[in-house]
């Protein structure tokens, strides 16, 4: 079977669109070594996506050839595909090239979320009206939608009114990377190279109003002696977030760390007293499922898509109220029964999530004719 993917993420992005196509793509070469994958993209990034599949002729990347590389990926994909004789055609990102309906082969396409049609307030207006046709766009012209979540895929159903039947879930999974064991000297050298202290929370995401780091911050100075490390990149948002930090005299408290590998993060994972994910809305929120691989507890939002990732036993709070999170991050850390019985519920949770379910049900679609 050939299947192709929308690969541009995988070799261009790297966190979440980019983390959940790379999973993706080496979970089908991994679980599915007689499938033929071709991987488009504009262009490579080797560091960023770099792996050996077990059929060194399992995997072939195309790329662009063209000087207008969006015009290649728009338009020139389409006849590529039917060229190769491609039997799938994956858009792992919310987008199918404009003419796709060309393509004689199964069209599928991821959407991740609708943040942006929920909260518009926190987009452009402009990114706004191109995400808008992109989606749905992608929406219609694909034979089946991929949704990564029920909350995504209501979200699909009201905003777009898409019919019910033609979506799928399919949760996403986590990296490899999470699953592996570390060595000392690996563990070691990690905590050498970002200075990280003997006990800390932990915190995962570009730093924007919607991911709400502010609370962390506020929630802080009501919780016992221990810092907190923050791993993402900074927008704007990153202003208010260093205001509450000085207002409340944190400075000692909090680490910003920018430059985390992939190889890096899950050993900061596992090190972590507490993961903590304060997220207004996601479409499914994948550093949750991280932090359950790696065993530790996750404080999240109660509301949306979150309980989804996390399962009955995470715990689940008013992303906005400071005072109820720094109550139930002093009772994890001051009750290690507790801690443990989330740490072991959750690890059982997360293997639904497992790159051997996801693919399965992949395929599943893939070959459904």
């Amino acid at each position: 079977m050939k299947i192709a993917y929308d690969a541009k993420r995988a070799f261009l992005n790297n966190s979440g669109l980019g983390n959940y196509s790379r999973t993706i793509i080496k979970a089908l070469a991994n679980y599915y070594s007689s499938a033929q994958l071709f991987l488009f993209t504009p262009k490579v990034n080797s560091s960023t996506f770099y792996f050996e599949a077990k059929n060194s002729e399992q995997i072939t990347v195309i790329k662009s050839t063209s000087f207008f590389k969006s015009f290649w990926r728009s338009y020139k994909i389409t006849h590529e595909l039917n060229k190769l004789n491609i039997d799938v055609y994956h858009g792992l990102s919310n987008e199918l090239p404009v003419n796709i309906k060309q393509f004689k082969g199964k069209k599928i396409v991821t959407i991740h979320d609708l943040i942006f049609l929920r909260y518009p307030h926190l987009y452009p207006f402009i990114d706004r009206q191109i995400y808008r046709r992109k989606f749905y766009k992608a929406c219609v012209s694909a034979d089946v939608i991929i949704a990564i979540s029920e909350e995504t895929k209501k979200d699909i159903i009201h905003f777009f009114n898409i019919s019910e039947q033609k979506i799928k879930v399919v949760y996403q999974s986590c990296d490899d990377a999470f699953y592996d064991s570390h060595t000392q000297k690996e563990i070691d050298a990690v905590k050498t190279n970002h200075q990280l202290p003997a006990k800390y929370l932990l915190y995962v995401g570009t730093i924007e109003e919607r991911k709400n780091l502010a609370t962390i911050i506020k929630a802080l100075k009501h919780v016992n002696d221990i810092p907190l490390v923050v791993v993402g990149k900074k927008t704007k948002y990153a202003e208010v977030v260093e205001q509450e930090i000085n207002r409340y005299h944190l400075q000692e408290r909090v680490l910003f760390l920018n430059n985390v590998t992939n190889q890096e993060l899950p050993i900061m994972f596992k090190l972590a007293s507490v993961f903590i994910y304060p997220s207004i809305f996601e479409g499914f929120g994948i550093p949750i499922l991280e932090a359950l691989v790696s065993k530790i507890p996750v404080i999240t939002n109660k509301n949306g898509c979150f309980s989804e990732a996390g399962g009955p036993h995470s715990i689940y709070i008013d992303p906005l109220n400071e005072t109820e999170m720094a109550q139930k991050i002093n009772e994890v850390l001051s009750n290690e029964g507790q801690r443990e019985q989330i740490i072991e519920h959750g690890f059982v949770y997360a293997e639904k999530f497992h790159k051997a379910v996801i693919t399965k049900q992949l395929m599943e679609i893939y070959t459904t004719k």
